[in-house]
């Protein structure tokens, strides 16, 4: 249970002071847990999803976003609010955002001394991780942006291949939903922030203020998730509007000539099978043949531009 907190905190810090509010239960601390819920009445089972209120706890769930090297990582944390504890329940390996958390409460050493504290916090490191989360979207959305362009300008140029389109549409496509993702953290986050600063009632004037900035600094993050969307929807309607254009253009190409020369096919291979003078029976293989050929003719440039991915 504590193991987190010894191996973030510095020297000069005092930890016993914060572990006398805050205690961080790992997922799958199952034994602690147990005695949790035993001394002091905590069940995070009926929270997992919405905000919930016993007799002595309020429990959120926040669903935050964290950048963990190139990768973008999601994980629920539960917050138990009491008036002298703060229990969070959080995934079992070590969680980096809260490293933050405790950053500041080495600064702010006077956050440590309450529940109330601790999880404003806890709140402003994960309103940090958002951020830098849409940060990183932007950039590979910046990215994406040109590369897009550099390909459309070289597809128009060249006739290049546009299966790597495809494949960024598809990156492009996953940026959007980080973007979508980081915007219900924010949600979440203003949701528990505003009920901490009730629940810190007009006893915690300062910690208040702070809460209140804290607020603000969440719906800046959300305007930022809400200007990274717009782009990546942007960029999403260009390339689809791009791609479903060129799309019909090659069903209409291939239209026309599978139009211009299927019926000559198959008049020329009727004719061809009429001045030969062979039987009836013949006769009808053979014009099935010729139009097995015809179609195979017209078939073979679709599979092809498949291939190429000119076609869905």
């Amino acid at each position: 249970m504590t193991t987190f907190l010894s191996a973030v905190t510095a020297d000069h810090f005092d930890t016993e002071v914060l572990q006398q509010h805050w205690i961080p239960l790992a997922a799958d601390d199952a034994d602690t847990a147990a005695v949790l819920r035993e001394r002091l009445g905590i069940d995070f089972t009926a929270a997992r999803r919405q905000v919930w209120e016993s007799d002595n706890f309020l429990y959120f769930p926040v669903v935050a976003c964290y950048q963990r090297g190139e990768t973008i990582e999601y994980a629920t944390i539960v917050f138990a609010l009491g008036g002298e504890f703060l229990v969070t329940l959080q995934p079992s390996e070590h969680f980096v955002p809260f490293d933050k958390a405790v950053a500041k409460m080495r600064r702010s050493q006077e956050l440590a001394g309450s529940a109330h504290g601790v999880m404003y916090a806890l709140l402003w490191a994960l309103n940090e991780a958002s951020e830098r989360v849409l940060h990183h979207a932007g950039d590979a959305l910046e990215a994406m942006h040109e590369e897009v362009e550099q390909a459309l300008e070289l597809h128009d140029r060249s006739g290049t291949d546009i299966a790597d389109l495809r494949e960024a549409m598809s990156r492009l496509d996953a940026t959007a939903r980080i973007v979508a993702r980081t915007r219900e953290t924010q949600l979440q986050l203003a949701r528990t922030a505003r009920h901490l600063m009730a629940d810190a009632g007009s006893g915690h004037g300062k910690l208040n203020d702070s809460i209140g900035l804290l607020l603000a600094d969440i719906d800046g993050v959300k305007e930022l998730a809400g200007v990274e969307s717009e782009k990546a929807r942007y960029l999403q309607q260009s390339m689809t509007t791009w791609l479903g254009a060129r799309q019909n253009e090659v069903v209409r190409a291939c239209t026309v000539v599978t139009a211009a020369f299927l019926p000559p096919t198959l008049i020329a291979g009727c004719y061809a099978m009429d001045l030969t003078g062979i039987s009836e029976i013949s006769w009808q293989l053979g014009f099935l043949v010729t139009t097995l050929l015809a179609l195979l003719a017209a078939v073979i440039p679709l599979a092809y531009l498949r291939k190429k991915g000119l076609l869905r």
